[in-house]
């Protein structure tokens, strides 16, 4: 499949530095990023890269050589940039839900169903839909019906290309991952997205696997994270009371290969937007499946 046009619907912290690096590695392919919030649009469009929404570290150079050559922002989300694109990235935020029992662990995915329908009302040929928004396993079959009830027989294949960033090393992440992972059940769609990541990224890095495997792996990811955020701080309170440098401690362990340093700085355990929200949708998973 000939990737031509890629859209992004949702702009936000992981997607503009994503689709922005897309772009500079892929200067043949029009990559435009659609959202409905008009000032944030606006300040992807503004002169002065100072003004970006953004702040990494490298984004402004990869925005400064992208932007206006194939990168480009919008905020009309049903404009002709859906209709036209072979691709689209589907980056959106999937908060908890406030309104159902256990609503602090389910995910909310009223607006991953918004897009498939803006995408729906557009689409007028083929298209790859690939799922960055973290989001619970088999939301792909949520997105495919709803797809494919056009009723104008137009194809869609949904991929799941998790990300995996860091805030402060979003473009060193980008521009080096650990690994690529795309899940997906048509091989000519999976091929397609690892052509465009191929023009930077070897090929060993890049991980295929079944779309629910691939759904699952980013809370998965997060609860391992989670886990050695905790475990080391669980230790701070031994090193305390013995004597012991926390610190030394977990050095002493980073070092083993089989262990890692990441994720092992004892402190006031984890926070951020992700960690916890993923974890209780994780449990929430495992109980629906009656798994205590």
């Amino acid at each position: 499949m000939s990737i031509n046009n890629i859209a992004c619907i949702g702009a936000g912290y992981d997607a503009e530095p994503t689709m922005s690096v897309i772009a500079q590695k892929n200067p043949d392919i029009k990559v435009t990023v659609v959202d409905l919030n008009v000032d944030r649009i606006n300040a992807w469009n503004n002169e002065n890269l100072d003004n970006l929404p953004v702040y990494e570290p490298g984004l402004n150079a990869v925005a400064a050589e992208a932007r206006r050559r194939n990168l480009f922002f919008s905020s009309d989300v049903k404009n002709k940039v859906i209709a036209d694109a072979d691709m689209i990235f589907i980056s959106v935020n999937t908060p908890t839900k406030a309104y159902v029992k256990r609503k602090d662990q389910v995910a909310d995915l009223k607006f991953i169903k918004l897009c498939a329908r803006q995408i729906a009302d557009v689409a007028t040929s083929s298209k790859i839909i690939v799922e960055k928004s973290t989001i619970s396993v088999r939301t792909a079959a949520t997105i495919k019906s709803i797809l494919d009830h056009t009723g104008r027989g137009v194809q869609f294949h949904v991929l799941s290309n998790p990300e995996f960033l860091a805030e402060g090393t979003a473009i060193q992440d980008l521009h080096n991952p650990d690994h690529i992972l795309i899940g997906g059940e048509n091989q000519g769609a999976i091929q397609a997205l690892e052509q465009i990541y191929e023009a930077w990224v070897p090929s060993e890095r890049i991980i295929t696997t079944n779309l629910w495997s691939s759904e699952l792996s980013k809370l998965v990811a997060h609860a391992f994270l989670a886990q050695r955020v905790s475990s080391i701080n669980s230790l701070s309170e031994l090193c305390e009371v013995t004597g012991t440098n926390v610190d030394e401690v977990a050095n002493a362990i980073g070092q083993d290969s089989r262990i890692r340093a990441k994720f092992l700085k004892g402190s006031v355990g984890f926070g951020g937007s992700c960690f916890q929200k993923d974890l209780l949708n994780l449990v929430y998973i495992g109980k629906c499946y009656n798994l205590n």
